[in-house]
């Protein structure tokens, strides 16, 4: 799998201009606030259509245009394949694969990319969150259909949140709660199912890696966390909807009481400990991108060993704080596939890796 080329039109501050890729690596250098990571976003939009820096499709779009899209040549299944993004002020997206028109769900999985930014250093230290969304996006590459099931766990959370928040003001509210907490369990036996397995699955590929990472001083450890009545996460959906049936029970009142939604795959985690020792409180700087680093790694030898494809490793600011000896770890480590790696000090790349050069300055990109 990769991406051949790529062309922006009024997307942000890049030019409108066509970049092609090489099938190993690319190096995106250049000095800061340039576009380095503008063109690492425009690739990731293609694996799935979201970006990891903007909330809204406007942000995406220059600020003297109404109009930005993304368009990328990829080959992946064996055939070369082509993704268009067209973005519009006030007016829903357009998305286009291989020509035909398609929804946000058709474009799931079709390039299938890896990222790590600096914004994932939060993966070790930062809220539960930020790891449900790291499990998430990761998934819904792999399983097209889990994404169809976290929109419906996401609607339903909402509504029973909203009767938990305002029943007090209005108790005909209360009628359709117990359907609500039923469905709730329904899609949380779903997702933890989906996300144990791929826990598992994260913490065998990314110990090795850690280990030797940190040249055998450090063993890292993940642990998939859900709610408490849920003895066995790989056990089945109607035994895990059963066991959070139960939990929701015991907190039914104390639900009431507070007005939110205390039980369901909402509250999951990842728990992460280097040495035994929480990571989350006790992880140093240089540990926590470690850490960062060998869980995305594993998720690249996850995906390869599930589709028999490598996908596209995205690497935005890998090597800031890290020795000469981490640094060569990860530029050797990321052979074997296609890598962009965005950094600032081109001599040190080039230095211990061959590959292509791209220079980004002012929003253009020059080899």
């Amino acid at each position: 799998m990769r991406a051949d080329w790529i062309l922006t039109e009024n997307f942000r501050l890049l030019e409108s201009q066509k970049v092609t890729f090489s099938p190993g690596i690319n190096v995106i250098t250049g000095e800061n606030a340039q576009g380095k990571t503008t063109l690492l976003e425009a690739v990731y939009l293609l694996s799935g259509g979201k970006s990891f820096r903007a909330g809204a499709d406007r942000e995406l779009i220059a600020f003297d245009s109404d109009r930005a899209c993304v368009t990328g040549g990829f080959f992946s299944g064996e055939r070369e394949q082509k993704i268009e993004l067209v973005f519009n002020r006030g007016r829903s997206r357009q998305m286009k694969l291989n020509g035909a028109r398609i929804g946000a769900g058709d474009l799931r999985g079709a390039l299938k990319t890896i990222l790590f930014s600096p914004d994932d250093l939060g993966l070790v230290r930062g809220p539960a969150s930020g790891r449900r969304r790291m499990m998430d996006a990761a998934i819904s590459q792999l399983r097209p259909g889990y994404a169809s099931f976290l929109a419906d766990y996401s609607r339903i959370y909402e509504n029973k949140l909203r009767i938990l928040k305002d029943w007090r003001e209005k108790p005909s509210l209360l009628e359709p709660l117990d359907e609500f907490s039923r469905q709730l369990a329904v899609f949380s036996a779903k997702l933890i199912r989906y996300r144990a397995a791929f826990a598992r699955k994260l913490r065998d590929a990314a110990a090795p890696i850690h280990r030797e990472f940190s040249a055998g001083r450090e063993e890292l450890s993940l642990s998939y966390t859900t709610v408490s009545t849920v003895l066995d996460p790989a056990a089945s959906e109607k035994e895990i909807f059963e066991a959070v049936m139960e939990r929701q029970e015991q907190l039914k009142q104390a639900e009431l009481d507070a007005g939110s939604c205390l039980v369901g795959a909402h509250k999951d985690d990842l728990a992460i400990s280097i040495n035994g020792a929480d990571a989350r409180s006790f992880a140093s700087q240089g540990q926590t991108r470690t850490a960062a680093l060998s869980v995305k790694l594993a998720e690249r030898d996850i995906f390869l060993e599930d589709t028999g494809e490598m996908p596209v490793l995205l690497l935005d600011d890998v090597l800031s704080e890290l020795d000469a000896a981490r640094q060569e770890f990860v530029l050797n480590r990321i052979g074997g596939g296609q890598t962009l790696v965005t950094c600032c000090e081109e001599e040190t790349v080039s230095r211990l890796l061959r590959g292509k050069i791209l220079r980004v300055e002012k929003g253009g990109v020059r080899e």
